[in-house]
């Protein structure tokens, strides 16, 4: 026992020797190709730091105790981020990478978006997926306007303007949300999707002093108020057997912002989403009363860009579903926020729209923050060389509930995503042209 004794003592004043001996750490940084890097700045964050020379090697000495070892270079980023050090070491490597500044990185995304837009004016939500969404295509509409590109917009209109007396005019009304990359409508005629096409026609009109989609605007108005039920509720919209869809608190916001003005029904709507859909308790709108999933990341971004003088509060509150997860295509952590409270995955959309709805609020850093957070995550796109996208989330996990998400959702571009930073960068708003609408202060339920 007493040799095992004066081990213990040995073994515990060594490790009090080395905690308090000088030590010195080198090694290389270099390029994805091997390459030294000169000039990267080595930092343990508390005051010694180095430079990297000509051919990328670095050296920095007496260093004493747990130490943080940190690359930086502005327009770079590292792999690994930083070191963790406590003794001596040779051959520490950190590979730099340089990475564009966000507002090039929007514009290459722009382009990617340019790039796959199909002779008909649809895009596909992804590269060559023979998938189209309404919503993701009233999504790049909007962002050809912010881009000045209206003809490109115009040409997503047309398609819709062209198939008024196919789909909009015949029952059970309204868009189907999905088709393929010809033309052919599938799934639900989803309400909140027609809405968001709403919005982004009643954008060009409004940018363009333009009446040329004004009897499409007009049908799909008719189509979502005659949607509402006498206790205010917007249905959901129809499937594809004509069954009514169930009402969804995001859609009815869509809707609310859509249909411009500020009636009766608009009225009706904040009364039946006051009293079915306000937690006055936690101040917050729900999705599903009564459900595990009852809380979703759209009702706090989108709630505060639709109504008027949603309180700011309401951002702070979606921290409810921030986290942070590696990317699995770039291998980077990313911080950014879940759809849900599962909080498996960031969902790099949902996170979008919180950096609009941030810049809505004047908190133009924290916006940029996870605009930056996103960037951490773009990938390159396939159709033309030099474009950029972003997938719809960092890495496999559920969507909004339990369901799984599908195959690439984490490694392909997805134009929900792309569109959603591009708006970031812009401050670009597309609940703008719905918001003034004068709401009476009675009205108001989230102010009480």
């Amino acid at each position: 026992m007493a040799f095992t004794y004066g081990m213990q003592i040995a073994c515990t004043d060594k490790k009090e020797m080395q905690k308090n001996f000088p030590f010195q750490v080198s090694g290389k940084v270099k390029n994805t190709n091997g390459i030294g890097l000169q000039g990267i700045v080595l930092s343990n964050g508390t005051g010694d730091s180095c430079l990297s020379d000509a051919v990328g090697n670095f050296q920095i000495s007496n260093l004493l105790g747990n130490q943080k070892l940190t690359p930086k270079k502005s327009g770079y980023v590292f792999k690994p981020e930083y070191a963790l050090v406590s003794f001596q070491k040779s051959q520490l490597n950190f590979i730099g990478q340089p990475t564009d500044s966000l507002n090039e990185i929007s514009e290459k995304i722009f382009n990617w978006l340019v790039a796959i837009q199909l002779p008909n004016g649809l895009l596909e939500s992804s590269e060559n997926s023979n998938f189209v969404s309404l919503y993701d295509n009233s999504l790049a509409s909007f962002a050809f306007m912010a881009k000045g590109e209206r003809t490109k917009a115009e040409a997503i209109f047309d398609f819709f303007d062209s198939r008024q007396t196919q789909e909009l005019l015949i029952s059970p009304g309204g868009f189907s949300q999905f088709r393929d990359r010809n033309g052919s409508p599938s799934g639900n005629r989803w309400m909140g999707d027609n809405a968001w096409l709403l919005m982004a026609l009643n954008h060009h009109a409004s940018t363009y002093n333009s009446t040329r989609y004004s009897s499409l605007r007009s049908g799909i108005e008719n189509w979502i108020r005659q949607l509402q039920d006498s206790e205010g509720a917007i249905w959901g919209g129809f499937s594809p057997n004509g069954t009514r869809i169930g009402i969804v608190t995001e859609g009815m916001i869509d809707a609310f912002n859509a249909v411009l003005g500020y009636d009766l029904f608009h009225k009706k709507a904040l009364q039946y989403l006051h009293t079915k859909r306000w937690d006055d308790t936690g101040k917050q709108l729900i999705s599903w009363p009564g459900n595990p999933y009852e809380l979703a990341l759209d009702n706090y971004a989108w709630g505060f860009c639709a109504f008027e003088d949603f309180p700011v509060g309401t951002l702070d509150k979606a921290s409810l579903f921030r986290n942070t997860q590696t990317s699995s295509v770039t291998d980077r952590q990313v911080t950014g926020y879940a759809p849900d409270i599962d909080k498996d995955v960031v969902w790099l959309e949902g996170t979008g729209e919180m950096a609009v709805a941030w810049n809505k609020a004047g908190k133009d850093s924290t916006a940029r923050y996870y605009l930056r957070e996103m960037n951490k995550a773009v990938v390159h796109g396939t159709i033309q060389s030099g474009t950029k996208g972003l997938p719809y989330v960092t890495n496999p996990g559920t969507s909004y509930g339990q369901d799984i998400l599908w195959s690439g959702a984490e490694t392909k571009s997805y134009i929900s995503s792309s569109t959603w930073f591009i708006f970031g960068i812009m401050q670009f708003d597309p609940f703008r042209n719905g918001y003034e609408k004068g709401i009476p202060i009675e009205d108001k339920f989230w102010l009480k």
